[in-house]
């Protein structure tokens, strides 16, 4: 019997709720538009739909994002690494418990070692009589900050191959819910037979009509929901269609934009109710010159990582905090990245590459995107425990002539405790640190969280 079935795909929306009712009502329109026509339709989420840069998901640890997945009655989701490591394990593990859609990661584990009860490897789902649907999710390995939560992550790779073959028994149809990124999805269905459909995130890719690989089709639908992928599935013969629709031009759903204005004005009261601490003069704050905020940032990951040096850069802080009441409200403002403190041991010969690069102009107006940075530029770098010797040239530049660590020069050959933030170690903004071997991370704070405690000291 001929059947056609209508797959929609979102992913890596990170809490850009400003596209949400467009979506919203694209959803809900094509879903009534199918039970006339008497079509199913199923559909998925391939993760990071939630980002705590948005004060929506921050006040509420994202169960506001999963309130809105089930309104538009998803089937299933994957995580992303927003769901995965920017929340402590407890949150993560509290994040579904309303959920009306099933969560499937199949290399995920809990501390036991096994998977806690509201994560799936798979589900089958049957669209009828005659087709019933494999879907299995899979998400990024980050080894290290799955770990540092609490939380044992295998690569993918180890399970797909029995997966993919134990649910290609049980279904007519394998799709992967893949938060890996277009390298590995495309590796994947090089080497892993079964798949029909690679549904893909992560690294942000837009396939417009998707792309075949073998005997698998990959789909991927951008960031920050400015897309919806939507795939055709026609039986018996199997005919695959894929798109990806714009959702600029389209209508939104009153609806969900009230309630969207209602939720985030809650999660801004909530935020605000929340005092950190007293500030009895204003913390200005300047991006290319030295400013006292950037420099009890520098301080405030030095203590926090028991480090040589505190080094971070200005741009991180959005705003300076005037006097008076600071609240977790005014921190997620100036300071909203997904950011963690880290140490990193570099010698004495590598530190001054990095300390005469960060001083640069073209590295202190840097523009960012990514890395968890939620800002605009790289800004100058902010010091604690290190002291620049500069003289100008004749063309009006800065030169540096001497770094004192400390009060001592620094030393070629002597190794230094740098604390300072896991976006450098990601990026190869400075090789140095992107390249050393012992890096020590700490989770699950954020900058604002380092801010929060320093500020809350006795003066």
């Amino acid at each position: 019997m001929k059947q056609n079935l209508y797959i929609y795909h979102t992913n890596d929306v990170h809490s850009h709720f400003e596209n949400w009712p467009r979506i919203a009502k694209f959803l809900q329109d094509k879903r009534r538009e199918h039970e006339r026509q008497n079509e199913k339709m199923l559909l998925f989420d391939i993760g990071d739909f939630i980002d705590r840069f948005h004060p929506i998901t921050e006040a509420t640890r994202g169960k506001a994002n999963v309130q809105l997945l089930n309104q538009l009655q998803y089937d299933a989701v994957t995580i992303g690494n927003n769901e995965g490591i920017t929340l402590n394990y407890e949150e993560l593990s509290q994040l579904y418990e309303n959920a009306r859609f099933s969560v499937l990661v199949a290399n995920l584990f809990g501390k036991d070692g096994k998977r806690p009860p509201w994560l799936q490897p798979y589900r089958i789902i049957s669209v009828s009589d005659t087709l019933r649907i494999g879907v299995i999710g899979v998400t990024v390995y980050f080894k290290k900050f799955y770990e540092l939560l609490g939380w044992n992550i295998t690569p993918p790779l180890e399970w797909l191959n029995d997966i993919v073959h134990d649910v290609r028994k049980q279904a007519d149809v394998v799709i992967l819910l893949s938060h890996l990124g277009i390298n590995d999805d495309e590796f994947i269905a090089q080497t892993v037979s079964g798949i029909d459909l690679i549904l893909g995130a992560h690294t942000h890719h837009v396939l417009s009509k998707g792309k075949w690989v073998n005997d698998t089709l990959l789909c991927g639908a951008g960031k920050y929901g400015q897309h919806i992928g939507v795939v055709k599935l026609s039986m018996p013969e199997k005919k695959w269609e894929a798109e990806v629709v714009d959702i600029a031009a389209l209508s939104e759903c009153e609806d969900t934009k009230q309630m969207l204005m209602g939720l985030e004005k809650e999660s801004l009261q909530q935020l605000d109710k929340e005092a950190v601490a007293e500030l009895h003069q204003e913390l200005p704050l300047q991006w290319f010159s030295p400013s006292p905020f950037a420099q009890l940032l520098a301080s405030a990951l030095k203590e926090w990582c028991s480090g040589d040096i505190g080094m971070v850069n200005a741009g991180v802080l959005l705003e300076p905090l005037p006097k008076g009441i600071v609240t977790k409200k005014d921190l997620h403002r100036i300071c909203p990245h997904p950011i963690n403190p880290c140490k990193v041991y570099l010698r004495g010969d590598e530190l001054k590459e990095v300390i005469l690069q960060a001083h640069t102009e073209t590295m202190k107006r840097l523009s960012i995107r990514g890395f968890g940075f939620r800002g605009k530029i790289m800004g100058q770098m902010a010091y604690d425990g290190v002291k620049l010797q500069t003289e100008k040239t004749s063309d009006g530049s800065e030169h540096v002539r001497h770094i004192f660590i400390n009060g001592k020069e620094l030393r070629a050959d002597q190794t230094y405790a740098v604390a300072t933030i896991d976006m450098f170690t990601f990026g190869h903004f400075y090789p140095q640190i992107h390249r050393a071997p012992q890096k020590i991370y700490y989770m699950p704070e954020f900058l604002r969280d380092l801010l929060a405690w320093k500020l809350a000291q006795p003066s």
